[in-house]
């Protein structure tokens, strides 16, 4: 655990206030979870539902059990195509644990924290830190839009981020939130301990560019990874996690002297790495783009449906062959453009029918999918299947 001491500033008519100014009624010493690699993709998953529209948690289970299986590097749970804003608190709590209970321990898990006020966003924060997940996904609030100015951000950020027990990463999506936080904000917030990258969903490329421009001077943070220099998770240091393996099983006991346990698994062997801000892209179009412009990796509704065709563009990439990840980019192009960008949740939600996963309706006022647009969902489809 890294140990950092941070004092909210008091926050003026702009952007540009200093981020750590003692105040009169200072903070307490928070500890926060040790921040995380984000390198490689990351599926944005789906909420299913019954046809009553209750949640269905074995669906949820069998979902990020499958996912794990799969070359992802993590799983966003109850981001926008987990329809986070249609569920309610006691929903999301249930959410999260049973996706963290069938996740795998090597599979870094992402909890999309958003409420309208610190307070709730900080709650949702702490509920996921309960169940060990990795970071937190926090977006602009949005229902008082006009008041969100680049000050009011910069204060919701800065004061979610000083008492979330988790790392935060900042979500920018323009197309649902009406706010399109600005670059030099995202700057200026990627000095803080506890705020460790950005999600950006606004589909543009120049953005990109221009947030891993303005972030080189962040702070470097040092990280701990596996050997191969993938992220080490909480629930891969949790206990539970390290004494599997040293337990002696009903069955094997017999009527004589207990024969001795085997020995435990032997304790998870790390190393650091250093990490600036970490720019993560929304946008399957622009993949190969935003990693070849600096970004570490991507948060993708069109991994739900799609994993293994997103991370063949990344492995390509990471392997320095830019001619088959360029193929390989121009093979999601269009079939991510219009099942995640035109189509939507509900159209991410078939494709996952399609390819295997569980998708099923969204809530409404949502309206489901036409048997026309489902059919052309099959066909961009048919030589993506995953």
């Amino acid at each position: 655990m890294l140990l950092y001491k941070y004092h909210l500033a008091p926050v003026a008519n702009n952007f540009s206030a200093p981020a750590t100014q003692p105040v009169a009624l200072g903070f307490r010493l928070k500890f926060y979870n040790d921040p995380m690699l984000l390198d490689g993709i990351f599926a944005a998953v789906p909420t299913p539902f019954y046809p009553d529209e209750r949640v269905y948690l074995r669906k949820v289970e069998a979902n990020t059990a499958h996912y794990s299986r799969t070359l992802l590097a993590g799983i966003l749970i109850l981001g926008s195509t987990g329809e986070a804003v249609s569920v309610n608190d006691a929903e999301s709590r249930d959410i999260l644990r049973v996706a963290a209970e069938a996740a795998a321990p090597d599979k870094v898990l992402i909890a999309g924290a958003a409420r309208e006020s610190v307070r709730g966003t900080v709650e949702m924060a702490e509920i996921a830190a309960e169940y060990k997940y990795d970071a937190v996904l926090v977006r602009t609030p949005t229902y008082f839009a006009a008041q969100m100015t680049p000050a009011a951000v910069l204060h919701y950020y800065r004061s979610v981020a000083d008492r979330s027990p988790l790392p935060v990463i900042l979500y920018n999506i323009p197309q649902c939130a009406p706010y399109n936080i600005p670059v030099e904000l995202v700057a200026e917030l990627a000095h803080h301990p506890n705020i460790i990258g950005i999600k950006d969903s606004s589909g543009s490329l120049d953005r990109i560019k221009a947030q891993v421009e303005l972030t080189r001077n962040a702070p470097r943070r040092t990280v701990p990874v596996t050997h191969v220099f993938a992220a080490v998770t909480a629930r891969m240091l949790s206990p539970k996690t390290q004494s599997a393996g040293s337990f002696i099983a009903a069955s094997e006991l017999t009527s004589g002297p207990a024969e001795a346990a085997a020995a435990p698994a032997p304790a998870l062997k790390t190393r650091t790495k250093e990490v600036g801000f970490q720019v993560l892209t929304g946008s399957a179009s622009i993949l190969l783009d935003s990693l070849e412009a600096g970004a570490c990796g991507a948060i993708l509704g069109f991994a739900a449906c799609a994993p293994q065709a997103c991370c063949e563009v990344y492995s390509a990439w990471k392997e320095h062959d830019l001619a088959l990840a360029q193929q390989k980019q121009e093979r999601i192009l269009a079939p991510s453009q219009r099942i995640v960008a035109q189509l939507g949740i509900n159209g991410v939600k078939y494709a996952c029918d399609f390819n295997g996963y569980y998708g099923g309706l969204c809530r409404a006022p949502q309206l489901p999918l036409t048997a026309g647009n489902k059919t052309e969902i099959e066909t961009l489809l048919a030589t993506i299947r995953s």
